[in-house]
């Protein structure tokens, strides 16, 4: 794994140097084994390596042609053998065994639609000398990240944020559209990014430029995406297996130490199973538990554990683990409020001990409607379509403002949201349950001044976007591309390559796989949800392999005591940042909305760690971005 930077002077001016180096020390986490620079009229790449495969002769950037071609690269490419297999009956002749090589040369047979061939998960950039072209590209499913931004004639790009940021060219306004989208969801979805003069490269998509040209327009082209067929013959859900596995032994490919990620959920507990019968040793497995038991899921992963024979490790940390709060900025570089990222850093500080590589189970839930939001969706859907807006608007809405909002009761009473939910349309409906703050807390929670300034837009409207895209679908599989292109990319994957690049390691995602993806997502879905069980057709055909108790427990994932974190230990803290002076020079927030809510969660009147959460980091990032 990798990270890459790089700068294109749209005039073929010669590019400062200086520049193209800081921007690529900054990600030195992301590759702290090796660096390289390409420098030529118009272009600079940079490039830092965390060897995996080829550790003798994969240096970076990689030329071809008396190097009038080079490569930046960031990722792996699982069927890099058979495409040269391929390539070599075709005349082409190879100096190294590592897949970047691959994709230069396949560059050069088949030009942009190189990417039609490539499985695994990328970003990279050519720089073609030979008519003057820069060509950038991003895996189907964005496993891997780039941002980019053009500033006057220069295109800026890299793996992370602060390297774009670091070569001092660009604005560090921010972007009020995202402001309001991190509030709204929790982190920035794609193509946005907390400034408004950095994009982020969608996912399945790439840029292509050809500098002789006289007016150079940035565009994103789309090269995959996501389908479904509502009539298409039923798929045989007995290939699962078989199709699981190939995906895992394909992942398996390394010259250093490898192991897999071990929660004792579903989807860990069913790479684990599959890596256990694809090779000969044991696997190398870890997890971390809490000490309080309403957080911990360590018996269930020293059970697999038991049960693989794996070479397990395991941590417990404590529950009231918030020592890395400052560190959140620096790892994401713009707002990020997934909580989750504390405890998913630790597993990652954990297995960086014994492994460089690590698979992981990401991607299962999004795949195979395991979410609890996908059962709840799907059955306010039902009502939706029995009544219609006229009707349910007036009903539900009145229900849903006179009914009170009961955090702290067992699930059946908390019908303020499906109440909300049901007086809604559709894709309104979706964006209310999947926003961490709502409609109605945001309009005290932001100034007069910057509701302004947003001038009526919503993060609704993105789910929008998505929402005309899949015009015919039913509505679980509507929501489930939804999460493809939003929380997947923007939360989940986000996540995991921060906290893995910040320990440097490497996560492969076998559930991500886009071939899997293609076929699994084709199956019906009253197959993935039945009778209220999520992911229902992927556990049956896991029962040959994993436990009931592990097949069909209660979802946990990774928790955090946040209620208690700001009663307490971060009292203090949230008092001096939320109420701080760069917060009120912001203008975005009412700030005596902000003392309210303060106020009322530390005397127990009222729960507002989300938003309070949300704040702590905004504000973090507030101070950060200043220095």
């Amino acid at each position: 794994m990798c990270g890459i930077a790089g700068m294109i002077n749209l005039q073929l001016k010669t590019v400062d140097e200086a520049i193209v180096k800081n921007m690529n020390d900054s990600i030195h986490h992301r590759g702290p084994d090796d660096e390289g620079f390409y420098f030529k009229p118009g272009v600079g790449l940079a490039h830092r390596r965390l060897s995996i495969i080829d550790i003798a002769s994969g240096h970076q950037p990689m030329t071809e042609q008396n190097e009038t071609l080079a490569i930046v690269f960031n990722g792996e490419i699982y069927n890099h053998q058979d495409l040269a297999r391929d390539l070599k009956q075709k005349g082409h002749t190879f100096s190294t065994k590592c897949d970047t090589e691959v994709i230069l040369k396949l560059y050069i047979e088949h030009g942009i639609d190189c990417l039609k061939h490539l499985r695994g998960m990328f970003a990279f950039a050519i720089w073609d000398g030979r008519t003057n072209e820069f060509f950038m590209a991003r895996d189907r499913l964005g496993i891997k990240p780039i941002y980019f931004s053009h500033v006057n004639d220069n295109l800026l790009f890299a793996s992370e944020l602060k390297a774009v940021m670091k070569s001092n060219l660009v604005e560090s306004t921010l972007n009020p559209q995202a402001v309001e989208d991190y509030f709204s969801l929790g982190y920035i979805p794609e193509p946005k990014s907390i400034y408004t003069q950095v994009a982020k490269l969608l996912p399945g998509h790439y840029v292509h430029l050809k500098l002789n040209e006289p007016t150079q327009q940035i565009q994103q082209n789309e090269y995959w995406d996501l389908s479904y067929d509502p009539a298409a013959p039923t798929i045989d859900n007995g290939e699962l297996n078989s199709r699981l596995s190939e995906a895992v032994k394909i992942r398996m490919e390394a010259e250093v130490p490898l192991g897999a990620f071990l929660s004792g959920g579903v989807d860990s507990s069913a790479i684990v199973a599959h890596m256990a019968k694809l090779q000969d040793s044991s696997v190398n497995t870890c997890s971390i538990g809490f000490d309080e038991k309403a957080y911990d899921e360590m018996d269930y992963a020293n059970q697999i554990a038991e049960k693989f024979k794996t070479n397990h490790q395991s941590k417990t940390v404590n529950a009231d683990d918030f020592d890395l709060i400052d560190e959140i900025t620096n790892w994401y570089d713009e707002p990020f409020a997934d909580p989750s990222s504390l405890p998913t850093f630790r597993v990652c500080e954990l297995a960086k001990g014994n492994v460089t590589v690590v698979l992981s189970g990401d991607g299962g839930d999004e795949l195979f409607a395991g979410y609890r939001n996908h059962m709840m969706h799907n059955n306010e859907q039902k009502i939706r379509s029995l009544l219609p807006l006229a009707i349910r608007k007036p009903v539900f809405g009145l229900l849903a403002k006179v009914y009170p909002k009961l955090d702290w009761a067992p699930r059946f009473l908390r019908a303020k949201t499906t109440f909300q939910s049901l007086a809604m349309a559709e894709d309104e409906a979706f964006h209310n349950t999947m926003s961490i703050l709502r409609k109605e807390s945001l309009n005290k929670l932001y100034s007069t001044e910057f509701k302004s300034q947003l001038n009526g837009y919503s993060s609704l409207d993105v789910f929008r976007h998505y929402f005309k895209k899949v015009v015919g679908w039913d509505a679980l599989k509507k929501i489930q591309y939804l999460d493809f292109k939003t929380y997947l990319p923007g939360d989940i994957l986000t996540k995991v390559d921060r906290a893995s690049m910040a320990n440097s390691i490497e996560v492969r995602v076998p559930l991500l796989d886009h071939k899997f993806v293609e076929w699994a997502f084709q199956m019906d879905s009253s197959v993935n949800l039945v009778n209220g069980e999520g992911k229902a057709e992927f556990k049956k055909q896991l029962e040959s392999e994993l436990p009931d108790n592990i097949l069909y427990r209660p979802k946990m994932g990774f928790r955090t005591p946040l209620e208690q974190w700001f009663k307490g230990p971060l009292k203090d803290k949230a008092q001096r940042l939320l109420l701080s002076s760069k917060m009120q020079d912001s203008k975005f927030f009412d700030m005596k909305y902000i003392e309210k809510m303060l106020n009322e969660h530390i005397s127990g009147i009222k729960n507002h760690d989300t938003a309070l959460w949300s704040l702590l980091i905004f504000s973090s990032f507030l101070e950060k971005s200043e220095k």
